[in-house]
């Protein structure tokens, strides 16, 4: 089990006094600090005043039983780990506190090499988790991914994410507008040993090429008209961390010499200036064009092109991705009833039948905007084919409308997270991480689902 510099400390709950020193005089031999708690009521105090690295819980208890006391303590501190005692005849119960969140089950009499595996297992995963945590909180870009969709694309390219993330490989991320690209960068960074420091992004195509080259390298004072001060640019702000450089097949031939500088010697010139600055930046780049046409072209610089293609990262078109519109029209809904503080209930037949067949040359981009029309022009509670820009409702629907039936956004929901969960094999952590969720919310969806 790795070792921290505090000593790892268990709470043991248990009504049985021998049982409970049994167990801490056990406990002690292995290295850990044990603390007592005689029923569930007191141990839901004992959780809110120090903070433990597992509980260890027998089921029954005369005030307040294991497994109401398990309910709070989960509820209040879900990253606890909660280990259920039990007897044989009780490990139905057991099973359904695993259901909801109980990190594992142990039966009577205790097999204590099971029990000192489980608990290493246990605090070890809570150690890992409290340093995920501390990462997300210091993360400049987001505390989960904000990639959605669970299609067979997308799941190739949350693959190709995991795999490329940690290196310190030039990326170039290609996809038509509007897919979502700097999302994919920012996730690319999220996922690096360069998470702690700046994620910087530049649109090379929103600026002239002057100003373009000062954002990018800095001046000198002076080194211009309005120049009154020295300013550092952005592969210097990005050290330590990653610069994103959107649309960079945008570039002039002059800013792609001057980039191939900086990605081969890592090293730049300020405008105006004469010190040369080394630079510890990772680049990734993106682009809605071929760069291998452009460059057959003679439009795009090709030693540059293999600098940035040292990995390529595809983002699908939202028109291949099948299911994943189901999932984004529900995200987008709710985000925009709450930004405009609307009452929607859900999406009827025919819209969704029209938002799931039309092509999306804008892609993500263009959904987004098509449901934030929609949700601010609508009357009633639910979003219809009226509220959707002219040429969605136009589209030729062959006959499809008829063929849906009434669909809400908890039946989206929960039909995308029954099958997330099918897709992952029952894992779900790693399916509340597709989802863009947190695995209490999961669990408590999950516990919702088997009461209907």
């Amino acid at each position: 089990m790795s070792r921290e510099d505090r000593q790892v400390t268990i709470l043991v709950v248990d009504d049985e006094q021998v049982h409970r020193y049994m167990l801490c005089s056990m406990f002690t031999e292995w290295g850990w600090k044990c603390v007592e708690a005689d029923d569930g009521r007191t141990a839901l105090e004992a959780v809110g005043k120090f903070v433990y690295d597992a509980v260890l819980m027998d089921v029954r208890m005369a005030r307040m039983d294991g497994m109401e006391a398990f309910k709070r303590i989960h509820a209040a501190h879900p990253a606890l780990p909660v280990i259920i005692m039990t007897a044989y005849s009780s490990v139905d119960a057991a099973v359904k506190a695993i259901k909801h969140g109980a990190y594992d089950y142990l039966t009577k009499p205790l097999d204590f090499d099971r029990l000192r595996l489980t608990l290493e297992r246990a605090v070890d995963r809570k150690q890992v988790e409290e340093k995920k945590r501390e990462r997300k909180q210091v993360d400049p870009v987001s505390n989960h991914s904000a990639i959605i969709g669970n299609s067979p694309p997308m799941q190739e390219l949350l693959e190709m994410i995991s795999y490329v993330a940690p290196t310190e490989a030039t990326v170039l991320i290609t996809g038509e507008s509007g897919t979502g690209k700097e999302l994919v960068a920012a996730e690319l960074h999220r996922g690096s040993e360069r998470h702690n420091g700046p994620f910087v992004r530049v649109n090379c195509a929103a600026l002239a090429e002057g100003l373009l080259e000062s954002e990018l390298f800095g001046h000198e004072k002076g080194a211009f008209t309005g120049a009154d001060k020295q300013r550092e640019g952005k592969f210097v702000q990005a050290s330590g961390g990653t610069l994103f450089l959107d649309e960079i097949g945008e570039t002039s031939q002059a800013m792609q010499v001057k980039m191939l500088r900086v990605l081969q010697e890592h090293e730049l010139q300020r405008v105006g200036g004469q010190e040369t600055i080394r630079t510890d930046t990772r680049i990734i780049a993106a682009t809605n064009r071929d760069l291998e046409e452009e460059v057959r072209l003679g439009n795009f610089r090709e030693d540059l092109y293999y600098r940035l293609n040292v990995v390529t990262v595809a983002v699908p078109p939202l028109r291949d991705r099948g299911g994943d519109i189901l999932l984004l029209v529900n995200h987008f809904v709710r985000k925009f009833s709450e930004k405009n503080r609307r009452v929607v209930t859900g999406v009827t037949p025919k819209c969704m039948a029209l938002l799931a067949s039309y092509r999306w040359p804008g892609n993500v981009r263009e959904l987004e905007n098509a449901i934030e029309r929609g949700v601010i022009l609508m009357r009633g509670e639910q979003l219809t084919e009226k509220n959707l820009p002219l040429p969605i409702q136009k589209q030729e629907h062959r006959g499809k409308v008829a063929s849906v039936q009434p669909i809400s956004l908890e039946d989206v929901e929960k039909k995308q997270i029954l099958k997330t969960l099918e897709d992952t094999k029952g894992n779900k952590s790693e399916a509340a991480r597709r989802l863009g969720i947190t695995r209490k919310t999961l669990q408590n969806k999950l516990h919702k689902y088997e009461e209907v």
